[in-house]
């Protein structure tokens, strides 16, 4: 009972309905584990925006570089085959589908995640895959 207890404090979100905010969660999982060159969130995002699929991509390794560089401490991720989010995760997520119509939001969730104030520029990288995303017909939303 207890462990059940820890899990559901560590992993306290679903995921999202959405099945692009899904592969985005997944390549963020991967490239998190494993690097920004992952050859399977490589894969994954181009299968999924098939000969367009560098831009996501390379925003999406942008993102991952600058959330590592930004942060002020570690970001927890979850690994790929869990079917639950951590908080960060779900922040994460949120912050990628309310770019757009809620960017103060967006904003105060940034600031918080990194645990610093100036996020600027993270944000604009979440905002270009944001757009990636959206300008190839799969917006994010969570």
């Amino acid at each position: 009972m207890a462990e059940t207890t820890t899990l559901a404090a560590a992993l306290p979100h679903m995921l999202p309905a959405c099945p692009h905010a899904r592969i985005a969660l997944f390549a963020i999982r991967r490239m998190g584990a494993h690097g920004l060159a992952d050859a399977r969130a490589s894969h994954t995002l181009f299968t999924m925006f098939g000969q367009d699929f560098r831009r996501p991509l390379i925003l999406m390794r942008t993102l991952m570089a600058d959330l590592a560089a930004h942060a002020s401490g570690q970001i927890a991720i979850a690994p790929c085959c869990c079917a639950r989010m951590t908080a960060a995760e779900a922040a994460l997520m949120t912050i990628l589908s309310q770019m757009e119509a809620a960017p103060q939001k967006a904003h105060f969730l940034m600031t918080d995640l990194l645990g610093v104030r100036r996020v600027d520029s993270v944000l604009a990288s979440a905002a270009a895959v944001s757009a990636a995303f959206a300008d190839e017909g799969r917006p994010i939303s969570y």
